[in-house]
């Protein structure tokens, strides 16, 4: 870990590149404006990093693939239009220049969606004859061992003691295997796959791919209910979360990414490769915005397996993809870190806490099932008592200290959004109940649901600061406090709501983006600001009637988006720069559900 500096700022140091993604909800690869493959995990996007150059210090000669054209002048990249496939386009100095097509397969074949661990490159002549040199160096056991190159007629086996994958191309191996610079004279492709005998033709099987892909996210797309504003940025946030989502068992990631820094310096470096159960019903919500209900279905699937094989007390906040997996901790000696600011994580210690928010998330992604009648199975009285297990959890742990939103390592408290999100977890129950016309049960789950209210307004309410404070009997500000009202603890006229909207903008705002918390933590003082909290901030704006203000700051925050409209968990307030694992999936969505907020209505 870096120091700081007397004042207790850190140095200036490079903010990590600006990247887009591609995928298929198997994997994905996370590629610079230069067309280098600087992270992929491997076969799934919790694996191993087939592509680690992201963590791999500040000039990692290892864990990239790459295309290096001659005399490089200027590059373009961008998103095909509604799809994930990815354009780059690089000049030289001469004006030679070179179109790179990246894309991973996706589409629907024999009845099933056809997404394999394979990532597929395209690289076009497209002015002058330009020189280049590819280098694939792959990585495996978290950094420790490099793909030893296995030449064979068409392809590279990288192997090593920890596993192999291949490099199918219809480039002269000899230049492959060499890096040796040749003039590109016609399209030529490369395919990463799984290692095994790749039978077909590489041209027919990028035309093939090429058309299915584009045709099934332009499909996906097209039912989408977006609002009139803000399209764009709506449908890349809806396809970005698609791509975190790991389609096999229905977990949603909180990332792709791991260990890049909140904040430079400063040892906040996590893992984000996992379901946190929060951070996954915040994306089903968003995604139910827009319509896009499957994602939804395939976690409720994911839900069910994380409660019938949970053998401990408390369900936990965070799962493996694989819910039986362990997320055990540890460091990867071998990969020095984004710009050598270690240390990179591997698993998330977060799975030990106890954070009593969980239980409601997973009842509020599971009711639309009992209101959408576009699903092909509506919730019925089974599912209902399903989830009233976990109520019964709710009910219970309501006033007890837990780690909180924000998993502080080092404390516990009452927190105020875990009261309120165990709340919900009852609130919903009791509507729920009452759609089924089970009245008992209603009028019992109103009974737990307004206790807890009771208290939360009683107890988190600090009258010498006029606000909803993080805690009960606490004094400290939380950016989560402002859900309150979209939980339905309170109304959005109360007038302690609209005071504690006035006292956590002036106490987190910096620069006009909102930190989480005020307050010093396991690792100090927090500096960056957290994307979500200010989407957070933008909705509650508008609900208490300050809408020019929430446009403001929402407009604010997607001027901030990268080159190709994506961005990661923090921004710091004084450079406006991204930092945090990325893409996040909390700061996609909040795009998502602040667009549909704030956007106009199509007739206007």
């Amino acid at each position: 870990m870096t120091t700081g500096l007397a004042d207790g700022t850190h140095p200036r140091r490079p903010a990590p590149p600006p990247m887009a993604v591609i995928g298929n909800s198997t994997i994905a690869a996370l590629i610079d404006q230069k067309a280098r493959i600087l992270w992929t995990c491997w076969p799934r996007i919790d694996g191993d990093p087939l592509f680690s150059a992201l963590v791999g210090g500040p000039d990692p000669e290892r864990g990239f693939l790459s295309v290096e054209l001659e005399g490089m002048a200027s590059s373009t990249q961008s998103y095909e239009r509604n799809t994930a496939i990815l354009v780059t386009v690089m000049t030289s100095s001469d004006g030679s220049a070179v179109r790179i097509t990246d894309l991973a397969p996706r589409f629907k074949q024999y009845d099933r969606i056809f997404r394999p661990p394979m990532i597929l490159r395209r690289i076009e002549p497209i002015a002058g004859n330009p020189r280049i040199r590819v280098r694939m160096r792959p990585t495996m056991a978290y950094g420790r061992y490099d793909g030893r190159a296995i030449p064979g007629s068409n392809h590279i086996r990288y192997v090593s003691d920890a596993g192999a994958v291949r490099l199918t191309s219809d480039i002269p191996v000899a230049y492959l295997s060499s890096e040796a610079q040749f003039v590109l004279t016609r399209p030529m492709t490369l395919i990463i796959h799984a290692d095994e005998t790749f039978p077909n033709s590489i041209e027919d099987v990028w035309f093939a791919f090429l058309r299915s892909t584009r045709q099934y996210w332009l499909d996906w797309v097209r039912y989408l209910s977006v609002p009139y504003e803000w399209q764009e940025a709506v449908i890349r946030a809806a396809i970005t979360l698609k791509l975190c989502s790991c389609e096999e068992t229905g977990a949603i990631v909180a990332a792709l990414t791991t260990s890049i820094p909140e904040a430079p310096g400063t040892g906040r470096n996590w893992d984000y490769r996992f379901c946190w159960l929060r951070d996954a019903y915040f994306t089903v919500h968003a995604l139910n915005k827009l319509g896009a209900t499957l994602t939804m279905e395939r976690f409720l699937d994911y839900m069910r397996s994380v409660i019938a094989t949970e053998t401990g007390p408390n369900l936990k906040p965070v799962y493996a993809i694989v819910p039986e997996q362990s997320l055990e901790e540890w460091i990867s000696e071998a990969l020095p870190g984004f710009d050598g600011d270690g240390p990179v994580r591997i698993g998330n210690a977060a799975a030990e806490q106890v954070q009593h928010d969980v239980t409601g998330s997973l009842v509020l992604a599971a009711s639309q099932m009992f209101y959408d009648h576009r699903l092909p199975k509506l919730g019925d009285a089974a599912l209902f008592h399903e989830l009233e297990a976990l109520g019964e959890r709710a009910a219970a742990s309501a006033f007890e200290p837990d780690a909180g939103i924000w998993e502080y390592r080092g404390r516990q408290a009452i927190h105020t959004h875990s009261a309120a999100m165990c709340f919900a977890a009852c609130d919903r129950l009791a509507k729920i109940a009452e759609r089924l016309e089970l009245k008992v049960r209603q009028e019992y789950w109103r009974g737990h649901a307004e206790r807890i209210r009771s208290a939360i307004l009683e107890r988190s309410w600090n009258e010498k600061e006029g606000f909803f404070a993080a805690s009960f009997d606490g004094n400290g500000a939380d950016a989560s406090t402002l859900l309150l009202h979209e939980l339905g603890v309170v109304e959005a006229n109360d007038p302690r709501f609209v005071r504690t909207v006035d006292m956590l903008q002036k106490r987190l705002t910096r620069q006009g983006f909102l930190l989480r918390y005020d307050d010093r933590d396991d690792f100090g003082m927090p500096s960056t600001s957290f994307n979500i909290c200010t989407f957070w901030l933008a909705d509650a704006l508008f609900a208490i009637g300050r809408v020019e203000e929430a446009r403001a700051i929402f407009e604010a925050l997607l001027a901030r988006r990268n080159h190709v409209g994506l961005l990661s968990e923090d921004i710091d307030p004084a450079t406006g720069d991204l930092w945090g694992n990325f893409p996040q999936t909390y700061s996609m969505v909040g795009i998502i559900v602040t667009a549909m907020r704030l956007s106009r209505d199509w007739v206007h």
